[in-house]
């Protein structure tokens, strides 16, 4: 508990301090690492999610639903969320409920439409419906992009798309996002941007079907990690870099700057944009493992062979640039779940990761957390 406490008064911002947040997702691994940001900060948090995705997860490890006003939910529900939103009554709301994988796209297409894209509608009506809403940020994916795996990186106006459903569906909830922007917040009423981010990885996260956590499932079983594309590359970062954008965004919308109420890239630098097997290499040196990687066999449906973002407009609009190196990034992921496993407060040691995270970043974080 002593070191929660130091961790979170390094963290104690003015400017989130007792601001009334409501977080759709925050059950899931990024919305967690995010509820326990914002609460070390000092905001009062509202979540609204369905029970956490995965056994064990950050938010049952972490204890996230005690430093929080958790509410079981569905964003499908539209009269639920609208319930639950008119009662928190939040300054700022951070929109990351979603179904986030490629694959169960494939298998639930009907569903992953109804979560990412009505979801984020029924999100919109109910933010528009209550006072005093003064920011919203709504998260999508690097993924909403028409993919035309060319070598260059996508810039925030170039056009929506995607060949999956779940690519797809995070393309439509772009569109969502600017349509209500442009029809309902233009003038009064609360500013609305959009995050783009994808492959965050960092520690706490055991999502099925995602490179690091299987990763992790093999070296802690001591079996052969089992990969399916090799040379895909993806841009990979901390969650942390992702969550700091989003908090960065979100206090620009809170000063009323309607300049930053669009679409936003929030992506590593280029030599962190990664093949797959690099990872492994990297992961299982780190980890000390010694039993090779294995092509997994048959049939996969397809996925995107390269991807990259132009952050250059949030570099120099926003302020936010990168600050912890992919190479570093893997380091702290090995060592949460070492330690972890061995034993640790996962709570204790995600706020420790933050507040380092925070010092690292300097004045460049944009916020006073880092100070």
């Amino acid at each position: 508990m002593e070191q929660r406490g130091r961790a979170v008064e390094t963290l104690v911002n003015p400017i989130w301090a007792g601001r009334r947040v409501f977080l759709t997702g925050h059950t899931g691994f990024k919305g967690s690492w995010l509820a326990l940001w914002l609460h070390a900060m000092g905001a009062r948090v509202t979540g609204y999610s369905l029970p956490a995705p995965t056994e064990p997860s950050l938010f049952d490890a972490a204890g996230v639903a005690e430093t929080l006003h958790h509410i079981a939910g569905d964003v499908r529900d539209a009269a639920h969320l609208a319930s639950a939103v008119e009662k928190a009554r939040p300054e700022v709301i951070f929109h990351l409920a979603a179904q986030p994988l490629v694959r169960l796209s494939y298998e639930d297409p009907a569903g992953t439409y109804a979560t990412n894209v009505m979801g984020t509608v029924n999100l919109l009506e109910a933010a528009r419906a209550v006072p005093g809403v003064k920011a919203v940020v709504s998260i999508t994916s690097d993924k909403c992009y028409e993919n035309r795996e060319w070598p260059w990186p996508y810039r925030e106006n170039d056009p929506m798309g995607g060949h999956d459903p779940y690519s797809s569906s995070k393309g439509c909830a772009e569109l969502v996002v600017s349509a209500w922007r442009r029809s309902f917040f233009s003038g009064e009423g609360p500013l609305l941007a959009s995050g783009r981010a994808g492959n965050v990885i960092g520690g706490g996260d055991w999502a099925a079907d995602r490179l690091i956590p299987d990763l992790v499932r093999a070296f802690e079983a001591g079996a052969a990690p089992l990969i399916r594309s090799p040379h895909s590359v993806r841009p990979w970062q901390h969650v942390l870099e992702a969550l700091r954008g989003y908090l960065m965004l979100a206090e620009r919308l809170l000063a009323g700057e309607r300049a930053f109420a669009d679409g936003w890239n929030f992506g590593p630098a280029h030599e962190d944009a990664q093949p797959v097997q690099w990872i492994v290499n990297r992961m299982q040196a780190r980890w000390g493992g010694t039993i090779p990687a294995e092509r997994q066999s048959g049939a996969h449906p397809h996925e995107a062979g390269l991807l990259r973002l132009d952050c250059s407009r949030a570099h120099g609009m926003l302020g936010w640039k990168p600050a912890l190196p992919l190479e570093s990034a893997l380091d702290w992921i090995v060592e949460w779940h070492k330690a972890v496993g061995e034993g640790a407060d996962a709570r204790a040691v995600t706020l420790g990761q933050i507040a380092a995270y925070a010092r690292l970043c300097g004045d460049r974080a944009g916020l006073s957390a880092a100070a």
